[in-house]
């Protein structure tokens, strides 16, 4: 098959340092080109793949001091992808909903994943709007506030089998809190669980600036640089070290988590996870063989001793049986194939007129955002 895949431009592809969508859009596109696909990548010009890169922006933008605003450079991606369209069998993005007034036509070879939370009012409207694009969520929590919303599948993320070589002789003697400072992700319940259980706690995140306020006034006091130690943001190599040598990874989240990519990547490194209950947490970790969930600080601290206890040999077992990215990519190109079979005499609109009626939408969306009333900033 032709395969488009459509990622962030937030973050290069694989990210140099933090990105969890980024990140597993490389590990689809690598898996699918080893498959034997023709795939082409849509993502940012310091991104590095086996797909052919169609750059649409020269770096990722996260990086680049000169964006200020990042929405023109997500539109001229989506221009490059409809100037090329029908060249792909398949159009799979990852970039939330953004795309849908443009390729609505095109809803029949279209796949989206939603990588996002998706318990937010403003999200009802414009999925029942566009209630024919086909919608891939990457938990079954992930979709449960949008009922009406168009999900073919569930596909849980994946790695590849080769990515982290399992420690499972660990003396780091630490636990991990890896990936977001955030008020959202609970840094602080990590330190309260680290202090009240005795242990050593190494943070190994990166600090976004809508967040600095919160570490600044929140965190950083908290961090006294013998038990509780701020690394900062750690890159995809020191990362199996990180990890493979904690004691356990602390998960500690008060939000609906989609995924939590950090969980499978501990679970690879034979690492076990103690988990607060939200969101994908419960279809992720198996209570007893990968890791325990918890719902206070105090059931934290009662369950670490059991969570210490866990055969990391079974962890990784377990990572394989179910998050290789080989098995998520079986998964998306079954998907991909259902699309494609339509019903007899069903006909792809022409692309002249798909990119008229396109043009159409916008024309409209546009001049409506233009006559809408707007509240003072």
């Amino acid at each position: 098959m032709k395969i488009a895949q459509v990622a962030p431009l937030f973050e290069s592809v694989p990210p140099r340092l933090y990105g969890g969508t980024e990140r597993v859009v490389s590990y689809l596109t690598e898996e699918l080109v080893k498959q034997g696909h023709q795939v082409t990548l849509f993502a940012s010009g310091d991104s590095m793949t086996s797909a052919e890169l169609v750059a649409c922006a020269p770096q990722a933008l996260r990086l680049d001091a000169n964006v200020r605003d990042a929405m023109p450079h997500m539109m001229v991606m989506l221009d490059k992808i409809r100037e090329r369209a029908d060249e792909f069998d398949i159009l799979h993005f990852h970039i939330d909903y953004l795309h849908f007034p443009l390729f609505r036509a095109d809803a029949g070879r279209s796949l989206t994943t939603l990588h996002g939370r998706q318990d937010l009012a403003d999200h009802m409207p414009f999925y029942v709007r566009f209630s024919e694009m086909p919608l891939v969520s990457i938990s079954d929590a992930q979709r449960a506030p949008l009922p009406r919303g168009n999900f073919v599948d569930t596909v849980y993320h994946g790695l590849p089998l080769d990515l982290y070589r399992p420690t499972f002789d660990s003396k780091g003697g630490y636990l991990a809190f890896l990936g977001r400072i955030s008020p959202e992700k609970r840094p602080d319940r990590a330190i309260e669980i680290a202090r009240k259980a005795g242990l050593p706690l190494k943070i190994a995140a990166k600090v976004d600036k809508v967040d600095e306020a919160y570490f600044r006034e929140v965190i950083e006091p908290m961090i006294d640089g013998r038990q509780i130690e701020y690394i900062g943001e750690i890159n995809e190599s020191a990362k199996g070290e990180f990890l493979g040598q904690a004691a356990a990874l602390l998960f500690p989240i008060d939000w609906p988590e989609p995924f939590g990519l950090v969980m499978i990547e501990a679970m690879a490194c034979g690492t076990p996870v103690l988990a607060f209950r939200c969101g994908s947490v419960p279809e992720i970790i198996d209570t007893g063989a990968t890791g325990h969930i918890v719902s206070s600080v105090e059931e934290a601290v009662a369950a670490l001793p059991a969570v210490l206890a866990l055969d990391r040999r079974v962890i990784r077992s377990r990572f394989e049986e179910r998050f290789s990215s080989a098995q998520m990519a079986a998964q998306y190109v079954k998907l991909y194939q259902k699309l494609l079979i339509r019903p007899a005499g069903a006909k792809r609109a022409p692309v002249v007129a798909a990119r008229a009626l396109n043009a159409h939408a916008y024309s409209r969306q546009a001049e409506a955002a233009a006559t809408a009333p707007h509240e003072p900033s």
